[in-house]
């Protein structure tokens, strides 16, 4: 699953390149709320795009969205990337992949990169930030701007401790692929709210991280809103108050879970999380409190 679905929204055409595809961990490891029997009892919907029955594991997918909006291409999160150390995460750990020359393939090039979106600084979201030029960290888009949430970069920068100096990862990836893009003025922080353009919002949706944000898109009559992390599963679009192992304040992440997915019931957009193999879009819909599954995005395949 290289790549690359197209989505056109109004006047913003949206598609993915894929870095990574494949299993993580057991359905109640990555939500402990749930049990074997809530994945196995939602198989049917489930599988094979977000959970492999064989292995009884959530089944995840690392990659790109690629905007087209007002003539600029936008990256919203860029993976792992090549050559880092990690060594608490195994799959993160010196990877080398052929992440750019999908870009490429995907009709998307480096130099010609506008902006750069990090919805937060978890290593599976910034590792494009940068490539190795030289043995020096470098930008891997040079003439781009990268917007990221002020209150990540204090918190896995040195002003927070490097997230509190409780895994090396954090100071290893903070070093490698969001410092540089410091030293080259490339960053750009915000926070609350930060308008791109007519057509594209970002906004902070804490409780992931303390900087987790999602983006919403608007042109025209036609919404999406691209939530990051803000779920790692459909179950948790059906129930909002499932919480994942990977939230650092699990109790933040339901109360903006709720408060976002509600919004998007509501406004009817079309919800895109980081991670969802298939299509990777979905609609919801609620009635009071209860939320519901729409339709999955009618996606038709970019010309390569």
């Amino acid at each position: 699953m290289e790549s690359s679905q197209s989505i056109v929204l109004g006047d913003v055409e949206m598609f993915r390149v894929v870095e990574w595809q494949g299993t993580l961990m057991s359905g109640p490891e990555l939500l402990p709320g749930t049990t074997d029997r809530t994945w196995r009892d939602n198989i049917d919907w489930l599988a094979p795009d977000h959970w492999d029955p064989a292995t009884e594991s959530v089944v995840a997918t690392i990659q790109t969205w690629v905007l087209r909006s007002g003539g600029r291409t936008i990256l919203v999160d860029t993976g792992v990337g090549n050559g880092r150390e990690r060594p608490g995460r195994a799959l993160f750990h010196r990877r080398h992949g052929d992440f750019l020359d999908r870009l490429a393939r995907a009709g998307v090039h480096p130099d010609e990169v506008d902006l750069v979106i990090n919805t937060h600084l978890h290593g599976d979201h910034v590792g494009w930030n940068t490539r190795d030029a030289d043995g020096q960290w470098v930008p891997a888009f040079p003439h781009a701007q990268y917007l990221i949430p002020a209150a990540d970069d204090r918190w896995f920068g040195p002003a927070g401790g490097y997230a509190g100096g409780r895994r090396p990862d954090d100071r290893l990836l903070y070093e490698d692929s969001v410092a540089p893009i410091h030293r080259a003025g490339r960053a750009v922080l915000w926070e609350g709210t930060h308008r791109i353009d007519d057509r594209l919002v970002l906004e902070s949706a804490p409780g992931h991280t303390p900087g987790s944000s999602v983006l919403t898109v608007e042109s025209g009559a036609e919404r999406a809103i691209l939530v990051g992390d803000l779920v790692h599963s459909p179950l948790q679009l059906l129930d909002p108050s499932c919480g994942s192992c990977l939230c650092l304040d699990p109790a933040r992440a339901a109360a903006t879970r709720h408060r976002i997915l509600e919004r998007a019931a509501d406004r009817r957009e079309l919800v895109i999380p980081a991670h969802f193999g298939g299509s990777g879009a979905v609609e919801i819909r609620r009635t009071g409190t209860h939320f519901e599954l729409g339709e999955w995005a009618a996606a038709s395949a970019v010309p390569r």
